[in-house]
Formats: structure tokens, sequence, C-alpha cells
């Protein structure tokens, strides 16, 4: 079972269709108790940080994805679900979740902003989830980008007048500036990627809890 993200301003029906599409099964998760049982969460963001950062402690699943997330169970987070990862956003100063270290910052460059259409990602660091990804056109809609501490987590970039973060990974947790539940079937190959990969690493947990005395 997939959880879905809900703080009230998530692009909830669109990634739904698409999983939908995809014959996953998902549930809109509204409680901590949603998320702590869920088998893998996407974390489908829109808008800005400080009122999505206001809705989750409001209700008291800020606290549940982080658990969730350092337990390892398999995380997606699009655009603003991706950016709430980090430590800070310069978008309106907001705290974030913090799983990341870094900040989230206004693109810097003489393009126009927001950045609002296709464009192509090129991969940085292999993972199962991105993979497939070089060369496609995702859909994009944003001013602000994340600035990782560690490089080690870029899982790709993208080119909008400069190069900037446009996917992380790090062992089961994924983010993506795109939004690929709007990208086609480029972007239903990623969300199925990481059907697959969530359900590799509930079969690893599962064999693993089997194999203890």
């Amino acid at each position: 079972m997939i959880a879905l993200v809900d703080y009230g301003a998530g692009n909830l029906r669109s990634v739904r269709n698409a999983l939908d599409t995809l014959e996953v099964e998902s549930v809109i998760a509204t409680t901590p108790q949603e998320l702590a049982g869920a088998d893998a969460i996407v974390f489908p963001g829109v808008g800005a940080a400080a009122p999505a950062m206001a809705a989750l402690r409001g209700r008291r699943m800020d606290r549940a994805l982080i658990d969730a997330i350092r337990r390892g169970t398999p995380f997606l987070g699009i655009c603003l679900g991706l950016q709430l990862l980090f430590e800070r956003s310069a978008e309106d100063g907001a705290t974030c979740l913090g799983i990341l270290s870094g900040t989230v910052d206004r693109l810097e460059t003489a393009e126009k902003l927001p950045h609002v259409g296709w464009n192509t990602v090129d991969a940085v660091a292999p993972h199962p989830v991105t993979a497939g990804l070089e060369g496609k056109a995702m859909y994009f809609t944003h001013s602000y980008v994340v600035a990782p501490q560690d490089r080690s987590v870029v899982a790709g970039q993208t080119i909008h007048g400069v190069p900037f973060v446009s996917a992380v990974a790090v062992d089961t947790l994924v983010g993506v500036q795109f939004h690929p539940e709007r990208s086609g079937s480029a972007g239903l190959g990623l969300l199925g990627n990481f059907v697959r990969f969530a359900n590799q690493e509930r079969a690893r947990a599962a064999q693993a809890d089997h194999s203890l005395p």
C-alpha cells in the first residue's frame, strides 16, 4: 500500500490517477498512523514551504514522515515534497523537515521564472528509481531549487540557464523537482520504477525478518 501525503494542498488526484494507471493501490494519508503503516510513501507537494510545514505539524505528520524515512520506508518526494526534505527554505524562511542537510534557494538564472514546462534530466548518480531518466523530458513548475550540502545525494540535474539539482536519491529516499504525474510515459516510467523498488524493499525486509532467530 502506497500512502499519498495529504497536507491540504498536494496534487493528490493526478498522482493517484497515475498510480491507478499502473494498477497500484494507494491511500490518501491524513494521519500519522496511516504513514506509519504504509509500505511506501509519495509526497506530492505544491505551494510554499511555510504553510505546508504548518499543515504537517498541525496534523502531527511531520514527525511521522521523519520516522518513516529513517526506518527505511521507500519515499518519493515530488516538487515541494523534495524541497521539504531539507533544512530551510529561502522562499519564506520556513524550517523544513531537516532529513537532508542543505537549503532551498531561489534559482539564480537569467531565464524566466517560474520555470514552467518541459525540460530534460541528466543523470548524475545511479539509483533504481531514477534509472532510465537520462535525457527524458519531464514537466517542471518552480522557482526554487534544493542546494544539498552533501553532493553525493544528487541523482540528476537539469539546465534552465544554469544547472540545478532536479533529483536526489539516498538509500530508500528519492526526491524529484519535476512532476512525474504530469510527464506522460516518462513520468509513469519513474513511478513504475518506484513501485518496483518499494516492492523489492518490502520483500527484502520480510526475508530479513524470517531469517532472525
